[in-house]
């Protein structure tokens, strides 16, 4: 059949031609057999055939029986790129695909440490070695200031002014925030800095490796995932850390813009979701503070 003959010729220049790995070509023929399947059903007799309407019913019904938005999103990328094969060689005017958005998805939260088990893990017996305090050191300023991974990776000694309890990073958008350091965190830090200097350092960075150089993001990400397996028995990452520092910071203050402000969203929406902030809270937070609800409030009493 001339669908399934064209489908054939765009796999294999995907594998000759274009020399994409057997993974992706698997996924390619997995997403494409989808939408060779629905055109033979709908009685397509080539794929000039299939237009915008038709491939939109295709992905709406995909989602009702439960298909993620991502896989959907990886179909439509599959489509465009067999209609580009497509258009090039000369069996098709125009892409269906064009302009056709997957549903969106649910954004993931990420997962969150509770007080008691992010004592825990700082809490643990520290050993007096060069990489223990490094290590300490670096999961207390993650938690007690938010930090990404980049502005942590990134973070020089004129940074740092631990005897006001400060510390500068740059953000997204080469945005600089000045952040409070905690007083444990100041504590690692103070017990770290001796060390760090006896390594001969390459340059300013606050957190660098046995040979002096700066300690890269990957390394940062393995060393805390380490630290949580020892302690906690789960692999942890830096950014859970950060979310923790936001869950906790929120759940004391009730803050929402302070806690924007230490995150450095540039969108109090992205906070709203990065703290897992609930309706229920903002419906407090409404009746309390409202005129109108407080008055409502009066008048059912």
């Amino acid at each position: 059949m001339k669908l399934a003959a064209n489908l054939e010729a765009y796999l294999e220049h995907l594998r000759s031609e274009r020399q994409v790995s057997v993974h992706t070509l698997d996924g390619y023929r997995r997403d494409l057999g989808k939408l060779l399947t629905y055109c033979e059903k709908e009685g397509l007799a080539d794929w000039a055939a299939l237009d915008t309407a038709r491939l939109r019913r295709l992905v709406a019904r995909l989602h009702m029986e439960g298909q993620s938005a991502r896989s959907l999103a990886r179909l439509l990328s599959a489509t465009r790129g067999l209609y580009r094969y497509l258009i090039r060689e000369g069996h098709c005017r125009h892409d269906p695909a064009n302009g056709l958005m997957p549903p969106k998805g649910e954004r993931r939260l990420p997962k969150v440490l509770d007080v008691d088990r992010a004592s825990q893990l700082l809490d643990g017996a520290q050993e007096d070695d060069f990489i223990a305090r490094r290590d300490h050191a670096m999961l207390e300023l993650f938690y007690s200031s938010g930090l990404r991974l980049s502005e942590l990776v990134a973070l020089n000694l004129d940074g740092l002014d631990l005897p006001a309890g400060l510390v500068r990073v740059v953000g997204k958008g080469n945005k600089v925030r000045e952040l409070p350091v905690g007083s444990k965190a100041r504590e690692a830090l103070e017990q770290w800095l001796p060390l760090r200097a006896l390594a001969n350092p390459a340059d300013g960075a606050v957190f660098i490796s046995r040979q002096g150089r700066r300690i890269g993001a990957r390394a940062v990400q393995l060393r805390v995932r380490q630290v949580g397996i020892s302690e906690l028995g789960q692999h942890i990452h830096p950014h859970m850390l950060r979310h923790s520092f936001a869950s906790h910071m929120l759940e004391s203050s009730q803050d929402l813009r302070a806690v924007q402000e230490l995150l450095g969203h540039a969108d109090i929406a992205t906070t709203q979701i990065y703290t897992h902030l609930d309706f229920g809270h903002l419906s407090k937070v409404y009746d309390s503070a409202h005129p109108r609800a407080k008055r409502r409030k009066e008048q059912d009493s």
